[in-house]
This record gives C-alpha cells, structure tokens and sequence, in this order.
C-alpha cells in the first residue's frame, strides 16, 4: 500500500444531502469530492454499498457483490429520458436530517421500475450493449442475486428458507421454470445494478482524477438471508433446512456487557480452503476493482472467530474457533497480487491477530476513543505507541461521536462507571492539553498529528456534533444508519480548518493510477 501521509473523511453515501430522501451517487457526491480536495482531504470511506436487509445496515446485505439500489442516482436515469421531471418533482416529504428507509427505499424502487420500463422499449442500442456485457462481467453473481430477489419479492419478501423447498433447495427444473415466469423481473434488478456500477465507476474516475482515493469495505461475514447463502449452502455451517448452526458474533466488551450477538452465518473454512478460496478471492477481485483501498472487516474473525450457538439468546456462551490464517490470504495473493486491504484489527487482539496482520504488511487501525481509559488495550491506541503502518480514526461508524464520547455518561451505550468515564475524560484533557470546548477538532489534530500514515475522521467530528449524529449502536437493530447531512451544513470554513491541518502536518492528496 502507498504510504504517503494523507488524511480523510468517513461517510456514507446515504448521508450526502440530496432531493430524494437519501444520499446518493449523484451531484451531492461530485460537490463532497471535490470539497474533500478543497480540503486536502486525500481519503473517503464510504462504508460497505450493498443493498441492505434486516436493520437497514449495509453490514447486512441482500448480497456481498451486488449494490445498493437506494444509491442509484434517479437524475442521471432522467437524462436518458428514463424518467421525467414531474416523476422527480413529485417527491414525499421526507424527513430533513435522516434516512427514513421505510418510505424512501419503496418511492425510489418505484422510480428505478419506472426507468426499467422505458429502458425496456427506447434505450439505445449502445446502451443495451453495455447492459448485456455487463450481464456477461458478472455471470458468477448477477444471475443468481437478480432470481433470488425476484423470488424473495413473489414470496412476500420472507428469508429463503421459508420459501416452497424446491425453491429453497435450488431445485433445477423448479429454477428453470421460475426463471421464465419472474424474467421480467429478474431483468428488472440486472438493470438497476447495471446503473449502480455505471454511476460509481464515474464517481471514483472524479474522485482519482482530483486526488482523492475512495476507502471500501469488505463486511467478514454475510447475511443468512442472502443470495450468497442460498446460492452456496455448502460454504456455511447450517443445518439440512438451510438454518445456520452456528452464529457470529464477538464476547463481551467495550460496546456491551454481553457482547455482540450479530447472528450472521459462519463459514465452513475447511470446505472453502478445499476449493482453493474461490469464493472469497472473487469478493476480493471485485473489491479492488470499485476501491483504492478496502478495510477489511474484524480482521482477527481471520484469525480466530467467536462462536455462538444459534439459540443462544446473547454472545457469552460463545467459544473462540480458528480461521483460516494466512493460507486465505496467501492464496487471494497468489491470484490478485499485493492486497490493498486495512485491517480492522479492534476488539480482543492476539499475538495472532498481530502476527498474521504484519506477515502480509496490512496497516491495522487505532482508534483514538479508547485510547484515554481504563482498559488494558488502551496504550494501544495512545498515538505516541503508533507505528507508521496504521490508520487512526478519532472513531468510527460504530463509535459515538467525538463530542458524545466526551460528554457521555454511565448507562448511555457503554460498560463504563461514572469513575471510569470521569478518570478517562481527564486523562484525554491532559493528553491533548485542552479545556475540552472545541473536543472534536483537538482529537482530528491528534490523529493528523500523528505518525500515522492515515487518519480519517466521520464527518459528524469534522460538524462537532454530539450523540444524536452517531451512525450505529453496535449489538442494537433499528433506529442505526439514518443520519444525514444537511445542504451546506459542511462548509468553506470546515474544509479551511482540515487543509491548515494537513499542511501543517503534511498531509496531502494522491495521485492515482488508473485500475487496469
């Protein structure tokens, strides 16, 4: 990985501002990058873009290769005479400040039909050709996640294992026949992910062409009702209904008293090393090929994984299992070349975890939020202990805010006492030689400062608001990934304030080359 000092922003494409009720890949995104270059701002994680599924978080995806329909920019479908002005015109009231999914994502899959339709019977040739090689560029996912879609939509949206069991156990004949009666619609979800990969490939050729290198993510586990799932069966540990035996998950921690229950399906990592890894290096492939670099997701689950029983009503009664260790990641590299990946090396680290990050030179993350408390990890993240390969983050999607963290108290969303928060809050004071007043912008100059080469920030530090901006409560299911920037909410003076510190610190924007 290049390890030129740069500094960026983390934020979702949902909470970009925008006329539709979320963010999305149009104008608003082309504005962010080019304030970000304005800003000498090199970095944006976007978070993982996969259609979402239970509790809207993109950690839970309909598909680990597919994108979000809710991404699609509907103005860009416009142009090509796919929709017309009245139908965009005509937008509900969406709520200001948030994503509320229930009503967007239904009135935005009505336009994307309405777009299908007229693609259908008056889109150029030109374009029909690219749909069709598009189908043909994917042919490993594409087909399966469009049927599976189709029929998860004529079953009444229910997860595939309480769908008819021909349908569920993939019966051939039972698939050609649905195939020919749902065509229409399978087309119908080809079309949309063909616009999603059109409109992002424009958005990263912008992002390259002014300096700035777009961060993705690659979540470690999938969602039981998935196309991946249900299309490769043989590849997690369930039951002969389809049901998984086992869940994932993490133990107690810094985030909840019983740990983390996530209930994602867990890898039979035997079967898969058996077939040489090839599921997992085609997620790789693709990875590389949409981003500049890729945080991959609870980087120890690689090392060694959280085990919980599926009926288990809270992660404690988990058990640590082995992963795959290097033999994954020597086989993807023997394919793909030098993996552009970031670690996410949080939670209960091992001489392991470390040993199998630094073997294939990945940076891990530090996260300056649990750098100033009682835990014994918390040297770890103090950035005078940094090396140089390490990405700092003041914090991230699944932490609260840099104001929150600060003014929290016991109870709210953490395991800490009153003493403990009180003891960790005067600690940060003097570490950062500050009265605290202006907390978010002395933790971005931390992590700027540092000898990291990136330190990335969630936009909501940068606007130095509180609780009520945080993205996600980890181990909690509803009310996450719903906040959203208002128009001009980040500003010239913002984007002033984070060049000063990135020249002061020498942190700049990259010049990237084209991915071949």
């Amino acid at each position: 990985m290049d390890r030129a000092r740069a500094a960026g922003i983390i934020l979702h494409l949902t909470s970009l501002p925008g006329p539709h009720g979320s963010g999305d890949l149009g104008a608003e995104a082309y504005d962010f990058v080019n304030s970000l270059a304005r800003a000498r701002q090199g970095i944006w994680q976007v978070l993982p873009l996969g259609p979402t599924g239970y509790g809207d978080s993109p950690y839970q995806s309909f598909s680990a290769f597919a994108g979000n329909p809710l991404l699609v920019d509907l103005r860009e479908l416009a142009m090509h005479g796919w929709l017309t002005s009245g139908e965009l015109e005509g937008v509900p009231d969406f709520p200001p400040g948030t994503v509320d999914f229930d009503s967007v994502l239904p009135w935005r899959m009505q336009q994307l039909r309405r777009a299908h339709e007229r693609f259908a019977t008056s889109g150029h040739t030109a374009q029909h050709d690219d749909l069709a090689a598009f189908r043909q560029e994917n042919a490993d996912w594409l087909p399966d996640f469009a049927l599976f879609l189709a029929i998860k939509r004529e079953q009444g949206e229910v997860e595939w294992t309480r769908w008819p069991a021909e349908f569920a156990a993939r019966e051939g004949a039972a698939l050609d026949r649905v195939r020919l009666r749902l065509a229409g619609e399978i087309a119908f979800h080809e079309f949309v992910q063909w616009c999603f990969f059109r409109q992002w490939r424009c958005l990263k050729r912008h992002a390259n062409s002014v300096g700035v290198r777009l961060v993705g993510d690659v979540p470690i586990f999938v969602a039981h009702d998935s196309a991946d799932v249900w299309v490769h069966r043989e590849l997690f540990k369930l039951d002969e209904a389809g049901r998984p035996l086992v869940v994932a998950g993490v133990p107690p921690d810094y985030f909840s008293a019983t740990g983390q229950l996530w209930g994602n399906p867990l890898y039979d990592w035997d079967r898969l090393a058996a077939r040489g890894y090839h599921w997992w290096i085609r997620r790789l492939r693709q990875a590389i090929a949409l981003f500049d670099l890729v945080r991959l997701d609870h980087f120890r689950g690689f090392a060694s994984h959280w085990e919980i029983p599926a009926e288990s009503p809270t992660a404690a009664a988990g058990r640590w299992m082995p992963g795959p260790a290097s033999s994954l990641f020597a086989a993807a590299t023997a394919q793909l070349g030098e993996l552009p990946l970031i670690a996410e090396d949080l939670g209960v680290i091992t001489p392991a975890v470390v040993a199998l990050r630094e073997e294939f030179g990945y940076p891990g993350m530090r996260i300056l939020q649990f750098a100033f408390g009682d835990d014994p990890e918390a040297p770890n993240y103090v950035p005078h202990n940094y090396v140089p390969e390490t990405v700092v983050y003041t914090g991230t999607h699944d932490n609260d805010t840099a104001v929150g963290w600060f003014r929290s108290e016991a109870g709210a969303g953490t395991t800490r006492t009153a003493a403990q928060i009180a003891r960790e809050r005067a600690h940060a004071l003097a570490y950062l030689n500050t009265d605290g007043r202006e907390i978010h912008w002395d933790m971005i100059r931390l992590a700027v400062a540092s000898v990291a080469h990136l330190a990335v920030y969630p936009l909501q530090d940068v606007l130095g608001l509180g609780t009520e901006a945080r993205m996600n409560m980890p181990s909690t299911t509803s009310g996450n990934w719903r906040w959203r920037l208002s128009p001009g909410q980040f500003h010239g003076d913002h984007e002033r304030r984070l060049r000063e510190l990135a020249e002061t610190y020498d942190r700049g924007l990259f010049t990237v080359r084209p991915h071949p």
